[in-house]
C-alpha cells in the first residue's frame, strides 16, 4: 500500500475552453504546507477547506495507526469536515476571514475542548467532555482554525522524556526514527505536526514540553513569557511554571498562532501582566536579515557536561557559524554568575500537583470527572509509570503557600531572574543560545542513557521566553537537533526576529521520510 500523496487537484467548475482543456489541472502541495501557502491556495481557487481537511484526515488514516503507526492521535474530530464546509460557505459569501481561516490544528489532549473528550492522557478522565474550550482553543476557533484532532501526551504531562499514556496504547513514535522517542510531554502534538497530520499544533510546557519535543522532531516551539498566553482550561501540572503555546513547522506559522492566542484573559490572572507588554502584531518581527548586528551569547552552563553528545556539539557549532555569517556577533562563552549557588539555594520540597489539580477540578463543579488525586489512584485508571508521581502528590496535603520549600524555590527563581538579566545587560546581549538537548533522542523504552534535556532550568525558573528552532541533524542526517533562543522577559519580538533569521539562513527543517507502509 502506498501512502496517499498529499496533493489536492483543482477540478474545473465551468466548462473549460479548448486551451484550458489541454492543460493539466494545477496540483497544490499540502505536505509541509504553511499557513500562508494554504491561504494563497484558497485565494486562487485551487483548494477548498473541505479538500484540505480531507487530505489531513487521509494522512492520519494512513500513517497514525497503520503503516509507520506513529501513534500520535488520541481522537479525530468527527465534525472537522462539517466545520470545513461551513468555512467554505463563509468564503463563498465573501465574508471576512479570520487569520487562521481553515487551518487544521492538532491540540494536545490536556486542553479543554467543549465538543471532544479531554483526558490529560489518563483513563481516569476517559469520556469527559468539558463544558467550555480552553481559552487558547476558543481563540483559535474564533480566528477560523479547526480543531482537527486531540494528540497524545505523557500522562498528566509528568515526564519530559517520552510520550506514553493510559488513554492510548503504546508509545508515540518519533516520525524521523520510529524506534526513537519524541520526548515529552507534548510528544503527540510534535509527532503529528512533524509528520504533516495537521498544519500547526498547540502544546503545553512546564519544564520542557513544547521545546523538547519540538527539538526532537524538527519543529519550532515557543514558550512565551509567563503571563503572555493564557493557561485557562489547560489541565495543570504546576501553576507556577505551566505555559501553553505554538508548535509548528516554521517560525512564521508559530508567530501566526502566537498572534492569535497571546493576550490578557480574566480566566487566568497571571495574564494581567501582559497588559501594555503584548506587542500589537508579532508578525511585524518576521524581518529578513534580523541577525545582522545582533549580539548572541552562548550559555555554556546549559549544555556542557561530560555526557554531552559530540555530534550535537558539532551541529551547534555549525549553527553558530551560520549566525556569524549572517552578521551576528557571537559571545562565547556567556555565563550566569553564581549559577550553581543560586540553584542550590532552593531547599525543601515543593510539589504543587495535588493542590493545582484539585483546585482545577473543584472549579469544574459537578461536571468534574474526578475531584482528587486519591480518587485517581483508587480508580487504578492510570499508566503504571505515573503511580509513584501520583502517590508522592497525594502525600502532600498542605497548600503550596504554607510549604517552606515553595517559598525557598520562589526566592531562588527571583535570584535567577536578576542574574540572567545582569548577564545579558553586562554583555549587551540580544539573546542567549544553547542546544535544546545535549543528546540525541533516546530509543523507546530507554531510560538509562543520558537524556540531555537542557530545558528545565532557565526559561521555566525565570518565566522568561524561549524559542526552539531546528538546527540540523545527527547520526548521519537522521535525528533532529534543536537550538534554543532565550531572552529577557517580554522580548518575544526580538527572539522572533533572531530565530526567523536563523531559520531562513539555515533551512534545517525537512520532513520525515515516511514512505510506503
Amino acid at each position: 500500500m502506498r501512502l496517499p500523496t498529499l496533493f489536492v487537484t483543482c477540478l474545473a467548475i465551468a466548462a473549460p475552453t479548448p486551451l484550458l482543456a489541454q492543460a493539466a489541472p494545477p496540483r497544490v502541495p499540502v505536505d509541509e504546507a504553511t499557513i500562508a501557502g494554504i491561504h494563497a491556495a484558497f485565494a486562487s481557487g485551487a483548494l477548498t477547506c473541505r479538500g484540505l481537511v480531507q487530505r489531513y484526515l487521509d494522512r492520519i488514516e494512513a500513517i497514525d495507526k497503520q503503516g509507520p503507526a506513529i501513534n500520535a492521535i488520541v481522537m479525530v474530530n468527527p465534525r472537522a469536515l462539517a466545520t470545513a464546509d461551513s468555512l467554505d460557505a463563509v468564503r463563498a459569501r465573501r465574508a471576512p476571514l479570520g487569520p487562521l481561516h481553515c487551518i487544521p490544528v492538532i491540540v494536545k489532549d490536556n486542553f479543554e475542548t467543549h465538543d471532544l473528550q479531554t483526558t490529560a492522557g489518563s483513563l481516569s478522565l476517559k469520556g469527559w467532555v468539558p463544558r467550555r474550550d480552553a481559552t487558547q482553543v476558543a481563540r483559535v476557533r474564533a480566528a477560523g482554525g479547526i480543531v482537527l484532532a486531540k494528540a497524545n501526551l505523557a500522562e498528566w504531562a509528568f515526564t519530559p522524556y517520552e510520550t506514553v499514556s493510559s488513554i492510548l496504547p503504546g508509545y508515540t513514535k518519533n516520525p524521523y526514527a520510529l524506534d526513537r522517542v519524541t520526548a515529552g510531554s507534548s510528544g503527540g502534538t510534535a509527532a503529528a505536526v512533524a509528520a504533516n497530520e495537521g498544519a500547526v499544533g498547540l502544546g503545553s510546557d512546564t519544564g520542557n514540553s513544547i521545546r523538547g519535543p519540538s527539538a526532537h522532531t524538527a519543529l519550532v516551539g515557543i514558550r512565551s513569557t509567563m503571563g503572555l498566553t493564557s493557561r485557562a482550561g489547560v489541565i495543570p501540572l504546576n501553576a507556577v511554571a505551566d505555559i501553553a503555546g505554538p508548535m509548528t513547522r516554521t517560525v512564521a506559522d508559530a508567530v501566526e498562532l502566537l498572534q492569535v492566542i497571546a493576550g490578557a484573559d480574566p480566566e487566568d490572572p497571571v495574564t494581567a501582566a501582559s497588559e501594555g507588554r503584548r506587542e500589537a502584531d508579532y508578525r511585524t518581527f518576521l524581518v529578513p536579515g534580523g541577525l545582522r548586528g545582533a549580539r548572541i551569547g552562548v550559555l555554556v552552563q546549559a549544555y556542557q557536561r561530560p555526557t554531552t553528545d559530540p555530534e550535537v556539539v558539532a551541529v551547534f557549532a555549525r549553527a553558530l557559524e551560520a549566525m556569524r555569517a549572517a552578521g551576528a556577533t557571537i559571545v562565547d562563552p556567556a555565563r550566569i554568575a553564581d549559577l550553581d549557588s543560586i540553584l542550590a539555594s532552593a531547599r525543601g520540597g515543593c510539589n504543587r500537583f495535588r493542590h493545582d489539580l484539585e483546585t482545577y477540578f473543584a472549579a469544574r463543579g459537578e461536571g468534574a470527572p474526578v475531584r482528587t488525586v486519591d480518587e485517581i489512584l483508587r480508580s487504578g485508571a492510570y499508566h503504571p509509570s505515573t503511580q509513584v508521581r501520583l502517590q508522592a502528590a497525594r502525600a502532600v496535603s498542605e497548600p503550596p503557600d504554607s510549604l517552606p520549600g515553595c517559598a525557598s524555590r520562589e526566592a531562588m527563581r527571583e535570584r535567577l531572574r536578576t542574574a540572567t538579566v545582569a548577564l545579558m545587560d553586562s554583555l549587551r546581549l540580544d539573546a542567549l543560545v544553547y542546544p535544546t538537548w545535549s543528546n540525541v533522542p533516546r530509543l523507546i523504552g530507554d531510560l538509562n542513557t543520558p537524556h540531555g534535556d537542557n530545558s528545565q532550568v532557565f526559561s521555566p525558573l525565570t518565566g522568561f521566553p524561549a524559542i526552539n528552532v531546528p538546527m540540523g541533524f545527527t547520526r548521519g542526517g537522521t535525528l533532529p537537533a534543536g537550538i534554543t533562543f532565550f531572552g529577557r522577559p517580554w522580548s518575544e519580538g526580538r527572539l522572533i526576529t533572531l530565530s526567523y533569521a536563523f531559520e531562513q539562513a539555515t533551512r534545517s527543517r525537512r520532513p520525515p521520510a515516511l514512505g510506503p507502509s
